[in-house]
């Protein structure tokens, strides 16, 4: 036992209660107040129920839009697109980042069917995203007629550039409070009720801890919306070396609903699924920052030490100059008029179909290696064509929350002029620049620190956004989408249809002996005067991850390794200790760590195969890909203990759903 003393008591702002029950009853209760959650809420409200969303944060800045975006990806219904939303759709079955054949099309279509609606909804609210001062009259990117500037590909017209995006959750807010939702922050979710207090049986409401008092919370309701982002952390939790560059999207974000869903019952898929290509920890730059002439940075001039203009190419296009020596990528215009990839927007990897990852920097490596081209490189604002100088250095940079402050802000502070100043992109090894994703730098990561993509961890869902337990719905990152497009159409679509449900049934009592069992698990830590820290104990979690789940797996690895986690569960997990409410939260997320660990291992051990998709390697099955596999490997939770399933692939147009996307769109939309 520790000496007391090496434990200082910690002043506390607020007062704390803990297992004080707050109780409250709502139709539906949204758990996570991002641009899911609140567009979920905006929604039901319209329908005429009563709404409370519940956020660890404060919900005007929370998630991962709390700092802002750039732009808006997927407007397919606008009256300049020239991809319908089917066509997105079969793109976005083949798009790696996107999860390939593992991509859930029925939220695509969804995303590709709402997001101009859903994106004039915020220009009421108060995003002035058109060009309304003209100034970019005559730009390429600009649509003369309705003032809209596009992103990326020009001609396809399917990505908005999101002026005022620096101001979306403060606006989101706003409309939040207008539409009389009430909201909970720094609040969050622990834990499902279920009908009779069962797994698998009806959702019924949510229980809460506040991250301030430490109180209680029950709320009852009729149907549940959760959507808090996508997991992070699993394998990876240095958090005191970079700051903000640690996480690519809100650090709050570590899968709460995940495991509550599992938790609860529903059954759940692709938790094999990892990627090396988000959260960086100590090896990365700050997100966007460094000028990686894609995504935010798109349209950006590249040239070397000697100021030597970098050909690069696009989607694997022979690139060169537009003529004037201005643009380094290949204008849109000029990739369609060559019979380039008709692509659904940046893709944000420079990616519009599976084969094209590779070769469009190729030669740039050759080129560093011969000294053709002299390292460091820089981006040249002052060659750049006017337009795309302004748009980049302001529109895009200055909306986009990883950059607004860090990159933007500070620049201008201090002096950066875009019409005088270059700006020197990190000096890497060569092969690094076959990746446009610089700040990324994917290749200067340990392979066994990854990540979990989009598609990854989520409830199986039903064209209602309904996962497999009655009551519970799912938006946003647990649709398995990307961005702000993404999480505001399914909100919106999710918050209809929990509403529309609420409205047909009568509210089902609680179970107390469910909510005891919730409370005596959450306040535990509080009891202990000495122990382990959520820190310590998070840490080691990700260890075991790192160690015996990282790049190439085998049977026996994998089953060592989920052995060590549950040695850990019953010994240091037994010890964890939290001295005030803000350490309280943070060993309920250990817990949901611990869960998501464990599955992720579980499901790894069922996938008898590699595949390319998940960036999933067995030694022990090398066949990538094969036909028997292609499948969703299902998890449900049950007595404890996780017992394995599985759903078709692109299930959603099989069965009792129509095989056509428009028609069940139209049969489920809740409009």
């Amino acid at each position: 036992m520790r000496d007391q003393n090496y434990i200082k008591p910690l002043d506390w702002g607020y007062p704390v209660n803990y297992g004080k029950e707050n109780v409250y009853e709502y139709d539906v209760v949204i758990v996570g107040g991002g641009i899911a959650g609140c567009n979920a809420a905006i929604q039901a409200r319209k329908k005429g129920v009563s709404v409370a969303v519940l956020d660890k944060g404060p919900i005007k800045k929370s998630g991962s839009a709390g700092t802002g975006i750039d732009h808006w990806h997927g407007v397919h219904t606008s009256p300049a697109s020239k991809v319908t939303p089917e066509e997105a759709v079969g793109e976005y079955m083949q798009d790696p980042v996107s999860g390939g054949k593992y991509c859930f099309g029925h939220m695509r279509y969804i995303e590709c069917m709402e997001s101009y609606e859903a994106l004039l909804d915020y220009e009421k609210w108060g995003i002035p995203f058109r060009d309304v001062d003209d100034e970019f009259k005559g730009a390429p990117f600009r649509d003369e007629e309705t003032k809209i500037l596009y992103a990326y590909n020009y001609d396809a017209k399917t990505v908005v550039r999101l002026r005022g995006g620096a101001m979306i959750k403060i606006v989101t807010k706003a409309e939040l409070d207008r539409s009389g939702a009430d909201s909970y922050d720094y609040v969050m979710g622990v834990g499902l009720l279920t009908e009779g207090g069962k797994q698998g049986n009806k959702v019924v409401g949510v229980a809460g801890l506040s991250l301030r008092t430490g109180e209680f919370y029950i709320f009852k309701a009729k149907s549940v919306v959760i959507c808090t982002g996508m997991p992070q952390g699993i394998w990876n939790q240095f958090y005191e070396m970079n700051g903000a560059t640690n996480r690519f999207h809100d650090p709050n974000s570590i899968g709460d609903s995940n495991a509550m869903a599992y938790k609860a019952g529903a059954e759940v898929t692709n938790f094999e699924a990892s990627t090396t290509g988000l959260s960086l920890g100590p090896f990365g730059y700050q997100a966007y920052g460094p000028g990686n002439i894609c995504n935010t940075w798109f349209g950006a001039r590249l040239v070397d030490a000697d100021g030597t203009l970098i050909e690069t190419t696009f989607h694997g296009d022979p690139a060169g100059e537009d003529g004037s020596g201005n643009i380094a990528w290949i204008s849109p215009e000029k990739q369609m008029a060559d019979g380039g990839d008709k692509i659904l927007d940046d893709t944000h990897s420079n990616v519009p179909a599976v084969g094209s990852v590779q070769g469009h920097v190729n030669h740039i490596v050759e080129k560093i290696r011969s000294g053709e081209l002299k390292l460091p490189f820089y981006i040249d604002f002052p060659g750049m064509d006017p337009f795309e100088r302004r748009a980049l250095w302001g529109l895009m940079l200055g909306n986009e929350g990883r950059t607004y402050y860090s990159v933007y802000s500070m620049a201008n502070k201090y002096g950066f002029d875009p019409e005088k100043d270059m700006m020197q992109v990190p000096v890497l090894p060569p092969e690094a620049y076959e990746d446009c994703l610089w700040w990324n730098c994917s290749m200067m990561r340990p392979p066994q620190l990854r990540d979990t993509p989009p598609v990854g961890m989520v409830p199986i869902f039903d064209w209602n956004l309904k996962t497999t337990l009655d009551g519970l719905y799912v938006a946003g990152y647990l649709t398995g989408n990307n961005f702000g497009a993404g999480a505001a159409t399914t909100g919106r679509y999710a918050g209809r249809n929990a509403a529309e449900y609420a409205k047909t049934i009568e509210q089902s009592a609680v179970d107390r002996k469910q909510i005891d069992t919730i409370k005596e698990q959450v306040y535990e830590p509080v009891t202990r005067e000495d122990g382990i820290g959520w820190k310590e104990y998070k840490q080691g979690l990700a260890r075991v991850m790192q160690e015996y789940c990282g790049d190439y797996k085998t049977d026996e690895v994998l089953k060592a390794g989920l052995e060590v986690l549950k040695n850990i569960k019953e010994s240091e997990g037994d010890e964890l200790y939290a001295r005030n409410p803000h350490e309280l939260a943070r060993t309920v997320e250990a817990g949901f760590q611990y869960t998501l660990s464990e599955m992720i291992f579980s499901a790894s051990l069922a996938r008898k195969c590699s595949e390319p998709w998940f960036m999933f390697n067995r030694l022990d099955y090398p066949d990538a890909d094969p036909k028997e596999w292609d499948k969703y490997i299902t998890f449900k939770e049950i007595d404890g203990k996780p017992v394995a399933g599985e759903v078709p692939l692109a299930y959603w147009l099989k069965g009792a759903f129509a095989p056509d996307y428009k028609e069940n769109y139209e049969k489920h939309n809740a409009m």
